[in-house]
């Protein structure tokens, strides 16, 4: 799903780091580095249809490298 994020990502929180991340291998093959983390937050997203709306988001980030491959984990509103 194609989205684009409005704004800052608040209420941000780490679900697994290193060993705890199931794609851990994927992650460092196709990216590099090492010391990734599952991050979670909040944040307003416009949907590919130019809709508007709150949501959680999921994504991966490593030092170095910095965030990759966000995901819409649900809506809030």
């Amino acid at each position: 799903m194609y989205f684009r994020i409005l704004g800052q990502i608040v209420a941000k929180g780490r679900i697994a780091k290193g060993s705890g991340i199931d794609t851990l291998a994927r992650l460092r093959l196709k990216y590099g580095g090492s010391n990734w983390r599952k991050m979670s937050g909040e944040t307003e997203v416009e949907l590919q249809n130019g809709v508007i709306r709150k949501a959680e988001i999921h994504w991966y980030e490593a030092t170095g490298i910095g965030p990759k491959e966000y995901k819409i984990k649900r809506f809030l509103d």
